[in-house]
């Protein structure tokens, strides 16, 4: 049974590849710190965001509407 965004298989994987996105992004040139690695880091957290924020709007439209910002964040990623 879904409570929460946080029971979504989707959410969990996309939690997991943030973390170890920090993990990895911490290994690269101290230089690309306000480049790349922040690019990255950002598109990461913004698949779950999205995703948390569409199951607490109202409604399933506007659930799947931030469904797909979230594909596009994962896209860039």
């Amino acid at each position: 049974m879904v409570r929460s965004a946080k029971d979504l298989d989707v959410f969990k994987k996309a939690n997991k590849l943030t973390i170890n996105l920090y993990k990895e992004t911490k290994k690269f040139p101290r230089h690309e710190k306000y480049g790349i690695i922040n690019q990255l880091r950002r598109a990461a957290v913004s698949i779950n965001s999205n995703l948390m924020e569409g199951y607490h709007r109202n409604g399933l439209k506007e659930f799947r509407q931030f469904i797909e910002i979230s594909k596009g964040s994962a896209g860039e990623l």
